[in-house]
């Protein structure tokens, strides 16, 4: 009987056959693989069937499961959004914005102010998250029920710009450049051109995702060659590299976009003038049917406003 069946156990099952994957469905529900498993084992024993073919490469749904599962997610999706509704109806003031944690300590949270200053009726809730940026799998999608999950009303994500069933507002496009402390252009060895990055360290922003800036191809385009692009000191986390680099540690390459307060405060200097234009760019999601919501449009329209006047291109040659 459907009142018998665990809701938990359900919800975990639509994770994983979303994924095929029982490693992100565990990520995704911030729980563990192992818990994940024991689930979905859950629910093919009170269903009686099997779910999932495991193999060695992955798995794959099983013909019953990929019958039940459009349905399934039809009614997540709408229980999603009667819960997004109840809860929109009481929060007219208030808005939750989802971004990526680099972009978010260092290009908007400094802007932040200004928002509240034209906008004090509306109060935000600013959560960060590693998944903001696109990957391999979920590249041309950001899932609704991502929005109605975590309450979200605005999610603002490095991609590639395409999220069906969304409103999306390109940010502005996104370079990669060379930055150094302005310690690092004085001195015996000091930065006067591209070959000089011999003998300082280079830091690397490891964070895992699509469209990541490179030694490798950066250093391609600026046609040196005897540079070891993978040395150097590595981050998991885009604005610990950025940080690195203002304290002196070396030189990191990074988006320019990430780096203009510090940039404009002398904190950093761009030592070469020459960037690299990357394929993805920040973009400004939200659902279409919420995309007119007073508090998001205003937000909407500042946020545009506030990316126009970031002029990210006088100065630099970009190969």
């Amino acid at each position: 009987m459907i009142e018998n069946l665990p809701f938990g156990a359900l919800r975990v099952f639509e994770s994983a056959a979303r994924h095929l994957s029982f490693t992100r469905a565990a990520e995704e529900l911030f729980i563990t693989p192992a818990a994940v498993s024991q689930q979905i084992k859950t629910l093919e024993h009170q269903l009686g069937i099997r779910l999932f073919n495991r193999h060695s490469r992955g798995l794959s749904l099983t013909d019953e499961a990929r019958n039940g599962l459009p349905a399934l997610v039809r009614g997540f999706e709408s229980i999603a959004d009667s819960v997004h509704r109840i809860r929109s109806s009481n929060r007219d003031s208030t808005l939750t914005v989802w971004m990526a944690p680099s972009f978010a300590s260092k290009w908007f949270i400094p802007r932040l102010h200004r928002f509240s200053q034209a906008h004090p009726d509306i109060d935000l809730n600013i959560s960060a998250s590693p998944k903001l940026v696109d990957s391999n799998a979920d590249r041309h999608s950001i899932p609704a029920e991502n929005f109605y999950r975590d309450n979200v009303d605005v999610a603002i994500r490095f991609g590639m710009g395409d999220y069906p069933g969304c409103r999306v507002d390109k940010l502005f496009p996104v370079y990669a450049i060379p930055l150094c402390s302005p310690k690092l252009m004085q001195g015996e060895h000091a930065l006067r051109e591209p070959g000089d990055l011999r003998f300082h360290t280079l830091l690397h922003d490891d964070t895992r995702y699509e469209g990541r800036p490179d030694w490798a191809t950066w250093l391609a385009a600026a046609r040196v060659s005897d540079v070891d692009s993978s040395r150097g000191l590595h981050f998991n986390h885009g604005s610990l590299a950025i940080n690195a680099a203002i304290n002196g540690q070396g030189v990191v390459l990074s988006m320019k976009v990430l780096a203009a307060g510090d940039l404009a405060a002398g904190r950093l200097v761009v030592p070469f003038d020459l960037g690299l234009p990357l394929e993805y760019a920040y973009y400004l999601i939200t659902l279409n049917e919420f995309s007119d919501h007073p508090p998001t449009a205003a937000f909407r329209d500042w946020l545009l406003a506030e990316a126009a006047a970031d002029d990210d291109t006088p100065g630099v040659e970009y190969a």
